[in-house]
């Protein structure tokens, strides 16, 4: 699930990086929830919490079928 979950964080990387923003992988738990780390502007932009919901949860969990939630940690 890790690779997958790599490949579809790459089709998302682009959009990110337009805002001098990234994002990383920091772990994927037994329970299928998958934790990031937002870098660069995307860390402290207002939005953050939008862009992680609608944006990379959406497209994770339709890329990666099993994913349960993602989660953004420091």
């Amino acid at each position: 699930m890790r690779e997958e979950i790599l490949k579809a964080l790459d089709t998302i990387r682009p959009f990110l990086q337009a805002d001098d923003g990234d994002i990383e992988l920091i772990e994927v738990t037994e329970d299928a929830i998958v934790k990031v780390k937002l870098t660069g502007a995307c860390a402290v932009c207002p939005m953050f919490l939008m862009t992680l919901r609608a944006g990379v949860e959406r497209s994770l969990m339709r890329q990666v079928p099993g994913i349960k939630r993602v989660e953004a940690v420091n």
